[in-house]
């Protein structure tokens, strides 16, 4: 089994000579499904979902601070004086600002008398990054946050955090464009996980990555192949484990900030797995692999 060696700060990597294993080629994706197909139907859901419209209802959402996944707007309404600074705060917060045409709108809800204002309430209180990282650090000597990269079906969001928080992992780190966020789709698959399980929201996942090595974590990337087999790697530490999107799997940007990619062994004609389920294994395989030192550790 490959052992890793110890995190240290990347100022400290650069003195030290420590070679950059960021520098990959772009691997295949986890799974083979059809990219279009499934961020459509899974974005017309989501839209579906806990929508509000309508100027009145709206405002009332941003004047009481309720956290909404999205808002769509046209781009008159935007910066209207009732709305401009409170569309402000809630960006800030995480909420994705789309400015759209008034066709748009009739879309999204369906001939509803929108007023040029759509927004997705959001069914779940996301956490600060850094809030996130820090109980994870003080709740466990060798903590496991997933990421997702990207992840656009709900279902599979809501799958993977069924099993990372039955497995025992810390929490969950979502980026805020092209991916679901947590709709009630995803608190309906994760079966009550989202009850005690935190998960952050953010702007820039790359500078989140970093954020995480800079804390002590080690990132490690599911590909399909060209990474290291699974089960040869030492899971040990604090670990951040990278998911990537359903259609593409690892951004290129996603694959430099990676310390390590893994890669899941597979010996039957598919060739690629669902990403729920590759993140269930590359899950077991970590909580394995400590199971098993503290089973040694007793006898």
């Amino acid at each position: 089994m490959t052992e890793k060696p110890r995190r240290v700060s990347s100022s400290s990597r650069r003195k030290s000579g420590q070679p950059n294993i960021h520098k990959r080629k772009p691997s295949p994706p986890i799974i083979t499904a059809k990219t279009s197909t499934v961020t459509q139907s899974a974005a017309t859901e989501e839209e579906n979902n806990d929508l509000i419209y309508g100027c009145h209802s709206v405002l009332a959402a941003l004047e009481s601070n309720r956290q909404l996944n999205r808002i769509w707007i046209t781009a008159k309404l935007h910066y209207d004086s009732r709305f401009h600074s409170l569309i402000q705060t809630a960006k800030s917060k995480g909420t994705v600002i789309d400015e759209v045409n008034l066709q748009r709108l009739s879309q999204i809800t369906h001939g509803g008398n929108h007023q040029g204002i759509a927004a997705q309430i959001a069914p779940y209180i996301y956490q600060e990054l850094e809030d996130l990282i820090k109980k994870a650090k003080a709740n466990n000597d060798e903590p496991v946050i997933v990421i997702a990269d990207g992840i656009v079906d709900p279902h599979n969001l809501g799958a993977i955090i069924r099993t990372a928080e039955a497995l025992g992992t810390q929490g969950l780190i979502i980026p805020q464009r092209r991916a679901t966020g947590i709709t009630s789709t995803v608190t309906k698959v994760a079966t009550g996980a989202l009850e005690s399980f935190p998960v952050a929201r953010v702007v820039n996942l790359s500078r989140a990555l970093e954020t995480l090595k800079e804390a002590g974590f080690w990132i490690y990337g599911l590909t399909a192949g060209g990474g290291k087999l699974l089960h040869d790697m030492e899971l040990r530490g604090a670990i951040g484990l990278v998911i990537g999107s359903e259609g593409s799997g690892l951004s290129l940007l996603t694959q430099k900030c990676c310390d390590q990619l893994l890669s899941i062994p597979l010996t039957g004609k598919t060739p690629s797995l669902n990403a729920s389920v590759a993140s269930a294994i590359a899950l077991y395989e970590v909580y394995r692999q400590r199971w098993s030192d503290k089973l040694h550790l007793e006898i």
